[in-house]
């Protein structure tokens, strides 16, 4: 049996005049992954889901994803306020969901105040545990901060600050077969503890490809996009979908 999950990031969700673009580019993503065919079992956002933190903003987004009719499962970003969001979608700040042919884990590396992420050794012990209960189906691990330095030194400083913890959990497991993060605005990928690490472009705008500089890197109009892991036993492919710069169907939700 195929899985498919679609990772999504960093939609920044906002209200006011400047509201408009990113409430687009959720709405035009999601609409994306509704032409699927077949559809995916479930939609992963990972972070940043508003720019903010602020109730009102965490109300726009479930305006817009309020009659969406798949399985969504969403993480907190370093723009997210942990308390509003869980007080608009409610659930926990980190959990995992069971599915047939997969283990869905999605983690809070919010750190309140900070642009950088940190885990913590209470749910780092938690994710552990979680993977050993059902070794013999592939996991996913989503979470929005990079564990590892991606090139692009701005933003290097504020990954992950226990991304070497996250490792050695990671590399206890080898049934874990992406772990998805979304912070850098752009689609990267690496090797990560043994599993392969995939960042996920920006439902928004995206961020410039600065390796020679320690200052921001700036924010171009290269295309939106999302990805989509395809599962078949043991495999994982990822594959990389444009939403922007395409023609292709969208579905209506």
């Amino acid at each position: 049996m195929t899985s498919f999950i679609a990772q999504l990031s960093d939609s920044h969700i906002t209200t006011g005049p400047l509201g408009g673009g990113p409430a687009a580019g959720l709405q035009l993503a999601l609409s994306r992954v509704m032409a699927l065919d077949p559809l995916p079992d479930c939609v992963v956002i990972t972070g940043d889901l508003t720019d903010h933190g602020r109730p009102d903003e965490y109300a726009a987004l479930l305006e817009i994803i309020g009659s969406f009719p798949l399985p969504l499962h969403l993480t907190t970003g370093n723009h997210d306020d942990r308390d509003a969001m869980l007080d608009a979608v409610g659930g926990e700040a980190y959990y995992s969901v069971d599915y047939p042919e997969f283990t869905l884990v999605a983690l809070d590396s919010l750190i309140p105040g900070s642009p950088a992420g940190r885990l913590g050794d209470a749910q780092l012990s938690w994710l552990d545990e979680v993977l050993r209960r059902r070794p013999d189906v592939p996991a996913l691990v989503g979470l929005h901060h990079p564990p590892m330095p991606v090139g692009i030194r701005f933003l290097d400083g504020m990954r992950l600050l226990d991304g070497d913890d996250l490792r050695k959990v990671v590399a206890g497991h080898p049934h874990v077969a992406r772990v998805m993060a979304g912070h850098v605005h752009r689609s990267i990928t690496a090797g990560f503890a043994g599993s392969v690490l995939t960042v996920a472009p920006s439902l928004w705008r995206q961020a410039g490809l600065l390796f020679g500089s320690d200052e921001p890197p700036g924010y171009i109009a290269e295309p939106t996009g999302f990805l989509l892991h395809m599962i078949e036993g043991d495999d994982c492919v990822t594959h990389s979908v444009q939403v922007s710069h395409t023609a292709a169907l969208l579905g209506a939700y």
